[in-house]
């Protein structure tokens, strides 16, 4: 028995090592998901506030024509919007990010401008399509930040792993992204939309 304790040290030695080992990939690869997944949700509420705005824009098309320049920024910032694409595999890519962001950024502005301009019509604001859609934007700014913000905490959790040790070394073992970008707001977004619809 004697003659064989060494190899069954050496064997248990090693059953420990590769199911750490499986144990750290399978983190990683639970953390990358998560951070997917919510990536996914954040896309899902942008996607909501873009299918959101067609109702709302035909609800206050009659609106005055001298109006008619913060129906085009609608337009145009939506249009911005639609031509960045960001999937799961670029979140890594700063430079994509950033340009989505800003799109994003812009047209929140717009529609701020947007609901800013509705105010001069009281007639509009008492359209109940009008408030319907109102409570929709509403919601989905909301969800927004939110889903944002659960993003951020998911991306953290996976950098800390990343960044530490032995987690440093796994990603680059594994093949997993060393680092995944945070959320952070554009420039000039650091105020929120103001979107009030009732009477002072």
């Amino acid at each position: 028995m004697k003659k064989y304790l060494p190899w069954i040290v050496a064997l248990i030695i090693v059953l420990i090592v590769v199911g750490w080992f499986f144990a750290a990939y399978n983190s990683f690869v639970r953390l990358n998901e998560d951070v997917n997944t919510q990536w996914a949700q954040v896309e899902n509420q942008y996607q909501r506030r873009a299918d959101v705005l067609p109702n709302l824009m035909r609800t206050v098309e009659g609106i005055r024509d001298q109006e008619q320049a913060v129906f085009v920024g609608v337009a145009e910032a939506r249009s911005r919007v639609g031509q960045i694409q960001v999937s799961a595999d670029n979140l890594n890519d700063v430079g994509k990010m950033t340009e989505f962001f800003q799109a994003q950024n812009g047209l929140s502005q717009a529609l701020s401008r947007l609901m800013v301009t509705v105010e001069a019509y009281p007639e509009l604001k008492s359209d109940a399509n009008f408030m319907a859609l109102q409570k929709e934007i509403e919601g989905t700014e909301n969800r927004l930040a939110n889903e944002r913000r659960r993003f951020n905490e998911m991306v953290r959790e996976y950098n800390i792993k990343a960044k530490g040790i032995p987690g440093r070394w796994l990603v680059s073992l594994f093949g997993f992204e060393t680092e995944r970008v945070l959320f952070e707001s554009v420039e000039g977004s650091d105020v929120a939309p103001v979107i009030d619809f009732s009477d002072e």
